[in-house]
């Protein structure tokens, strides 16, 4: 992979210097959140609630202003951002007047939307359409005389590619577009992205950084907290049984059997990790349209303590998983970019606090904050 169009900007700092933030998946409900959010935290009109690079640990570690962002992507969805941000407040996700008030800023992000792909009939083959997504992105930093862009995969999960696929998926041509492009890359969807042979080689011949994947938001949270607890406390957990109710596009996108199993992969990892060894039972996802974006999770845990006696422990998670997760996107943008800047390449394994099957490193919550509050050490030290 080349970096065309990256040579004379990998490093551009300074006060005024912007960053570029290019979703894939623009239009959907977690892009639009983040977009619209950024916009309010900038202009005082909401605290930075659910940012861990807004408190206190992360101050002095160089991290682009939420103010200098400038936001793009790719979609093959057609609805306008400020549409979307209506609907979006019709469902309760954003509050009411929020999207009139920050519509410029909806609306400068909208024009810098291009049609993603492949769509229905598309004749382009794989290699056209990394050209072509990499030539976006490389257009969208120069027109915006951008320090770099970070491209971050919101959209919704894909099923995994057949072990004999001749093609790849398209979570890996926008990962290839970004290596091309010379861009950093989060990952924060279970799809697979760069986990394929040839862009994981590439992605360590570019000397980029990466992270991944599939954001934690809710269930797996939540596992990641409990878990160890158990562990710590010497009980046994013989058996972890899980039902996810959602619905929106996530909802639609997960009721493909092949999608689902992605998904689920990351939540019984965390389990598998961090108790040893995997217990009985399954998560299942059931799309609810009525649901819109708020979803509802239940686990049901049965484990073992003194004597054999058997208890339980069930636990109801009911949000938003948009308002969960764009506050974790604008994190990660900002510490993908910083890293960039300070020149560090390759997996970031520090931020598997935000993920459900990270590239490395502990599974335990608090572990992982731990881990990420020396990256920020680690950016602070930085020059």
């Amino acid at each position: 992979m080349n970096n065309d169009g990256n040579a004379s900007t990998p490093h551009i700092g300074g006060p005024t210097a912007r960053t570029g933030v290019w979703f894939v998946g623009a239009r959907g409900s977690v892009a639009t959140t983040a977009v619209a959010g950024c916009a309010a935290v900038t202009a005082g009109l909401h605290p930075p609630t659910g940012m861990v690079t807004e408190t206190p640990p992360f101050d002095g570690t160089g991290l682009p202003p939420l103010s200098s962002l400038v936001f793009g992507g790719h979609d093959t969805a057609h609805c306008p951002l400020p549409k979307r941000a209506e609907h979006l407040t019709d469902a309760g996700v954003l509050p009411h007047g929020l999207a009139s008030a920050v519509h410029a800023e909806l609306q400068a992000a909208d024009q810098e939307i291009r049609t993603g792909g492949p769509l229905p009939g598309d004749t382009r083959g794989d290699e056209e359409l990394i050209t072509d997504f990499a030539a976006d992105l490389v257009s969208f930093r120069r027109r915006n005389a951008l320090a770099r862009v970070v491209v971050v995969n919101v959209s919704s999960t894909e099923p995994l590619p057949a072990p004999d696929a001749v093609r790849l998926p398209p979570s890996s041509l926008y990962a290839a577009a970004a290596l091309r492009a010379g861009c950093p890359y989060v990952n924060f969807t279970p799809s697979t992205g760069l986990r394929t042979p040839a862009l994981t080689q590439a992605a360590a011949a570019g000397g980029l950084p990466h992270a991944g994947r599939d954001g934690k938001t809710g269930q797996t949270l939540l596992r990641a907290v409990l878990a160890p607890m158990f562990v710590q406390r010497a009980l046994e957990v013989r058996a972890w049984s899980g039902t996810n109710l959602l619905g929106g596009g996530d909802g639609a996108a997960l009721a493909d059997p092949g999608a689902a199993a992605a998904k689920n992969a990351g939540k019984e990892r965390v389990l598998a990790d961090t108790l040893g060894h995997t217990p009985e039972g399954e998560v299942h996802i059931d799309d609810v349209p009525a649901l819109g974006d708020w979803k509802t999770a239940w686990d049901h845990i049965a484990f073992e303590g003194f004597l054999g006696s058997r208890m339980i422990l069930q636990t109801i998670w009911q949000g938003c998983d948009s308002a969960l997760a764009a506050p974790l996107v604008l994190d990660l943008a900002r510490l993908v970019a910083r890293a960039h800047e300070a020149g560090l390449a390759g997996p970031l394994p520090e931020l598997g606090f935000y993920f459900k099957d990270p590239d490395a490193g502990p599974s335990g919550l608090s572990e992982q904050f731990t881990a990420l509050l020396a990256f920020a050490d680690r950016l602070r030290e930085a020059k």
